[in-house]
């Protein structure tokens, strides 16, 4: 009889008087002592009052009910949906709004409804990946600075594919420990684009010197990564590059050249269809022709395979009797068996050119830490 007499007066009552009474009414749901009926309809009034034309009572009501655990969850989710002033505590605070909730709210929500999702602690896996899929920058920005979020490799992924043109998206990522090496490369690739894209730098560089740096440097990180990756990291890597496109033959004399075996096992393995356990035990410790067999079986034709095989066992016989082999070494090495071989074909050409500047560049590396170390011995 409470509640009836409630809901008349509400019909003449003006919105200050009715927002009090809705918050009112919303704490005594959860306060007060109520028989089964009573509480049943009281729940019927808090539901009739989201349709109150006054957004002051409807976010009074959200207010008084924002934190509660048994208030009937179809008021909670109607208030989640409300305009932002009234969504807001609902969708930060609600103990009632479940991942699966969440998704149904990034999906038919507004902007601002996505944003708060994103603010909201803890959020889980599910919600985190529906804003991934959808989100617009600034609300992925919202979502990379809530660090109680739950990010799968997947999300970082559609995160990065998605947004990795946005500068601000970009370094929240970047700054992430535990960012998969294939996201870090998809950031690369972005900021390479960004940079051939960049008026200013065209203008004062050239289009063609600019390509050629930023391919240059994309090469040099992507090396770097495959060298920092694990074991898992490296085959999302392979994948990645090989889906784009990047897993060339030239990308993979450099990788192997530089010490970076793990990737390039994984990488033969990937492109041959192969058991990687397979492939790095003929690696390991296969003989020349199997070890041919191996990587032309990963699409390195006849005519450049020999210097993988030798870039390979010069690496094998390294870690096996010299493991503190420097990288210049072992390119002097390859480029003296090279050279043994007699005539080589123009992709085998090709390779050693890069082998060749692979050198330059390490023994001008080597001279420039060496004369690092002079200056500070005698600083």
């Amino acid at each position: 009889m409470i509640v009836e007499a409630f809901l008349r007066w509400a019909e003449t009552a003006r919105a200050t008087e009715r927002a009090r009474a809705a918050n009112a009414l919303g704490r005594a749901y959860l306060k007060s002592d109520m028989s089964p009926d009573e509480r049943k309809a009281a729940g019927v009034a808090m539901t009739w009052l989201l349709d109150d034309p006054s957004p002051q009572v409807r976010g009074a009501l959200a207010e008084a009910v924002a934190e509660a655990e048994d208030v009937p969850k179809v008021v909670v989710l109607s208030l989640a949906e409300d305009q932002i002033e009234i969504a807001a505590p609902v969708i930060l605070r609600s103990p009632l709004l479940s991942d699966i909730d969440l998704v149904d709210l990034v999906g038919r929500g507004a902007d601002h409804t996505r944003a708060l999702v994103a603010a909201r602690r803890p959020l889980g896996c599910g919600a985190v990946a529906a804003l991934a899929e959808i989100a617009a920058a600034d609300e992925i920005a919202l979502l990379l600075e809530n660090d109680s979020a739950r990010f799968t490799r997947l999300s970082l992924r559609r995160i990065a594919e998605r947004h990795g043109d946005d500068a601000g998206v970009r370094c929240l990522l970047l700054d992430r420990e535990d960012l998969p090496a294939d996201v870090r490369h998809i950031l690369m690739q972005k900021v390479a684009s960004a940079l051939c894209g960049c008026g200013l730098v065209r203008g004062a560089v050239g289009v063609e010197r600019v390509q050629r740096i930023a391919g240059e440097a994309e090469t040099s990180a992507a090396i770097a990564l495959a060298g920092a990756a694990r074991a898992e990291d490296c085959v999302m890597l392979v994948d990645q590059m090989r889906r784009s496109g990047r897993l060339t033959p030239a990308f993979l004399m450099q990788a192997l050249c530089s010490g970076r075996t793990d990737f390039f096992g994984a990488a033969v393995a990937a492109l041959s269809g192969l058991e990687d356990r397979r492939v790095r035990a003929i690696l390991a410790t296969g003989r020349f022709h199997s070890i041919r067999a191996l990587v032309e079986s990963a699409g390195l034709g006849r005519a450049i395979s020999i210097l993988f095989v030798e870039a390979v066992l010069l690496w094998r016989d390294a870690e096996q009797n010299a493991p503190h082999i420097a990288v210049v070494a072992m390119l002097e090495q390859l480029l003296e068996r090279a050279a043994a071989l007699g005539s080589l074909s123009e992709e085998a050409i090709e390779l050693l050119e890069i082998v060749e500047k692979l050198h330059r560049q390490e023994l001008r590396r080597r001279a420039r830490d060496y004369a690092v170390g002079v200056a500070l011995a005698a600083a």
